[in-house]
């Protein structure tokens, strides 16, 4: 299956979370945070603007991003966990 976000969306693999901490005590899968980094996938085509301009994104696929801890819609894509977001949702691309 393809999976192509429209417009200002983006598809974000998060970045997988430590299930143990420093002092080796496992962490249950409900009482993990939700991650808040992850990979670009796959990007829109850009924000129409009020004129019905498209402005191009910012973000572009391999990216690595931080984002909102409780943005975007959560989705399974080939059996892997992935994220929908804004890309107003992007609070920083890492470099």
């Amino acid at each position: 299956m393809t999976f192509k976000p429209i417009r200002d969306r983006i598809l974000v693999r998060p970045e997988e979370q430590e299930t143990k901490t420093a002092g080796g005590i496992y962490i249950p899968d409900n009482a993990q945070e939700k991650p808040m980094k992850g990979t670009v996938i796959k990007v829109g085509t850009g924000k129409v603007a009020e004129d019905g301009s498209i402005v191009p994104m910012a973000v572009k696929e391999g990216d690595v991003v931080v984002y909102g801890k409780f943005t975007g819609t959560e989705v399974k894509v080939e059996n892997v966990n992935h994220v929908i977001l804004n890309e107003d949702d992007v609070i920083a691309i890492v470099e």
